[in-house]
């Protein structure tokens, strides 16, 4: 949902963010204690941002755990490449029937557990069923056009929806798709259990996570021995670490007036492209002021979009005016449709009977979150509004009283999960409180017809969706990596849920 890397994305869909734990060793090491420590040709620290609140993402909201473990230590039966390609993983192959309902995979022979367990299509089939018995977060509606699941041999799968879904196999990339040993369960959030070629070796809670690499994985090892992923409240002592070679890679560049100091080192590399994360003014369409639509539209009207991505952000990122990032294929810029406007934004807000009502924006401590904040204010109140701005801790406070309560009028949260309109704005019970049947209507019709119509009705639901000010889109994170500049396998976009970790190395 979140990422702070984003994170977020979502809640939900939505992102962050989002528990001692660990696993075989829950004492404090010498790595998780003290960065990149050990051989730098086997060991890598990467630097994040917002830690996971536990191991659990069947049942925590947030971009912050399947971002660690997704590909790493779950594996799916597809994965999605940095180009954005569908391939295989725990699948070699699978074959969709003519009338586009019936997927039949045809599974690896010698994968394992890391609790020793050999993964069967009886596996598979317990993780699919799993998502809608037990899973509590919002991305389990995903796999809610799932009919039957059938384990037709050890290492073929038959899986028959109940309608033919244009979406469902990219689903299946993300982290509802993870697949999960039916004896490995009971202690998601604190022992995950996967088929990976990493397991979690240690968690020294505020600090870091450390994966270690398996030996008796059935693929290609991982370059690195070991990775440990070091998390930072601070963008300043996250360049530091960098800096000072405390870490390897900064994972996501949370100052991005500070590129300066590396952009011309020889010493380092510079990533820049794309992610999933749509930083989202959120508006609570459900209660408070902004439930009526032209004061909505006079928020949209009073932010001066470019100047805010400047200011907080130093230029970095795209505008989009919509839940769609320019990876997708059913994007389309819809900066057009709210231009900034101050004096349109004041007559709408006079004409909504809103004026004078105070607006709480309740945003997370996240950088992004917290540097465009003060800026969406500041713009807000030269439009005529009346704005309170509260910083709440990320990610229990703000879980809490924005995602789980709804008791906010505005927010700022970066939604990283990849595809998520749906996720954010599909259920009148998400923290957004948009109910719009034909929005809904759209994001069906595309998920049921041909691949041109997938396209046309996205298009239409995201057009749609921001016509209605159900939100704001600030502006797009880009993907801002700074890394030792030996290191390989950097992604351009950041695309998918997961930070993998599988393909990195050293030059």
């Amino acid at each position: 949902m979140w990422r702070n890397k984003p994170l977020m994305r979502h809640a939900g869909t939505v992102a962050a963010t989002l528990t001692c734990l660990l696993l075989t060793a829950c004492s404090a090491g010498s790595l998780a204690a003290g960065g990149s420590a050990g051989d730098p040709e086997t060991t890598l620290s990467v630097g994040l941002t917002a830690e996971p609140a536990n191991l659990d993402f069947t049942k925590t909201e947030g971009a912050a755990i399947p971002q660690a473990l997704l590909y790493n230590v779950y594996e799916n039966l597809v994965k999605l490449d940095q180009s954005g390609k569908i391939r295989p993983a725990l699948a070699t192959s699978w074959k969709l029937s003519e009338d586009r309902r019936t997927y039949t995979f045809h599974l690896v022979k010698d994968a394992t557990f890391s609790n020793g367990a050999r993964f069967t299509a009886e596996d598979a089939k317990f993780s699919i069923e799993r998502v809608a018995s037990d899973w509590t977060v919002a991305q389990k509606s995903q796999m809610s056009v799932v009919d039957t699941v059938r384990a037709v041999a050890p290492d073929e799968l038959k899986v028959t929806l109940k309608t033919p879904s244009n979406d469902w196999l990219y689903r299946m990339t993300t982290r509802v798709g993870a697949m999960f040993s039916r004896t490995g369960v009971k202690k998601l959030a604190t022992e995950p259990v996967g088929t990976g070629p990493y397991v979690v070796k240690r968690w020294n809670r505020g600090d870091s996570i450390t994966l270690a690499r398996r030996a008796d994985y059935r693929g290609r090892a991982p370059h690195f021995k070991t990775v440990a992923l070091k998390y930072f409240k601070d963008p300043t002592a996250l360049n530091n670490a960098l800096l000072t070679n405390t870490i390897n890679v900064i994972g996501a560049m949370q100052s991005p007036d500070s590129l300066y100091r590396f952009e011309n080192n020889p010493k380092y590399k510079v990533i820049e492209g794309s992610t999933n994360g749509e930083v989202v003014l959120s508006l609570n369409n459900g209660s408070g002021p902004l439930r009526n639509p032209k004061a909505r539209q006079a928020v949209r009207y009073a932010i001066d979009h470019k100047a805010l991505l400047d200011t907080c952000w130093a230029g970095r990122g795209r505008l989009i005016g919509s839940m769609v990032p320019s990876t997708d294929p059913w994007f389309q810029d819809l900066t057009g449709l709210y231009p900034y406007d101050r004096d349109k934004a004041r007559k709408l807000l006079k004409e909504s009977g809103e004026a004078g009502r105070t607006l709480r924006l309740r945003i997370p401590t996240l950088p992004y979150a917290t540097a465009c904040g003060t800026v969406v204010k500041s713009q807000l109140e030269q439009a005529g509004f009346k704005v309170k701005l509260d910083q709440l801790e990320f990610p229990a406070a703000w879980l809490t009283t924005v995602f789980k309560n709804a008791d906010y009028d505005m927010s700022i949260i970066s939604h990283a999960e990849p595809r998520d309109m749906q996720a954010v704005f599909g259920s009148k019970t998400y923290y957004t409180r948009y109910n719009n049947p034909a929005f809904r209507a759209l994001l069906k019709k595309a998920d049921e017809g041909t691949p041109k119509q997938q396209v046309a009705s996205m298009r239409a639901a995201a057009r749609l969706l921001s016509k209605d000010a159900a939100a704001d889109w600030l502006f797009l994170l880009p993907n801002l990596m700074v890394a030792d500049e030996d290191i390989t396998g950097l992604p351009k976009n950041s695309i998918s849920e997961s930070l993998d970790l599988t393909g990195l190395g050293r030059s």
